[in-house]
């Protein structure tokens, strides 16, 4: 994996065997619940969806959209969490990947409000979020340092 997405997202420093494991075991499984669940009338609970920011002219893997609980949030919180390669950077295409997950979300799930949470000096992860019609709340301390802190209600 390209050093720019390893850097986007903490979970690629580890081995390939690591990595696959955590798929296999975890993540691919866990997708599968959260898509029944979907089918099933919409509670997803507390399952997380990990999904792949493909760039589609290519078929490469430039990111990665998520959304699941966050212990650290107040509860009940949904958080969406992203990453993309710094290659891909100001192009657009978190925003649009945060936004159809966004849609996804609303419009297949009971899910009724989302939280997001960006570094202070992240900018460009603050004008995602913006962008993306959520709400600025505040600051916020989370275990690796200060965050602003926002919501998206379904009904916005």
């Amino acid at each position: 994996m390209r050093n720019g997405l390893r850097s986007a997202y903490s979970g690629c420093d580890v081995s390939k065997e690591q990595r696959y494991e955590w798929m296999t075991k975890y993540e691919i499984p866990e997708n599968r619940q959260f898509l029944q669940a979907v089918q099933d009338g919409g509670d997803v609970g507390e399952l997380r969806l990990r999904l792949a920011i493909v760039l589609q002219a290519t078929g490469e893997c430039i990111g990665w959209c998520n959304t699941g609980p966050k212990d650290e949030l107040p509860h009940p919180n949904r958080e969406i969490m992203y990453g993309i390669s710094n290659r891909y950077y100001n192009k657009g295409y978190t925003t649009q990947a945060v936004r159809g997950l966004i849609q996804y979300l609303f419009q297949h799930t009971q899910v009724a409000e989302l939280s997001a949470v960006a570094a202070l000096h992240n900018h460009a992860s603050n004008k995602v979020l913006q962008k993306s019609g959520f709400q600025y709340i505040g600051e916020i301390a989370l275990e690796d340092g200060q965050h602003h802190y926002y919501r998206l209600s379904k009904t916005e």
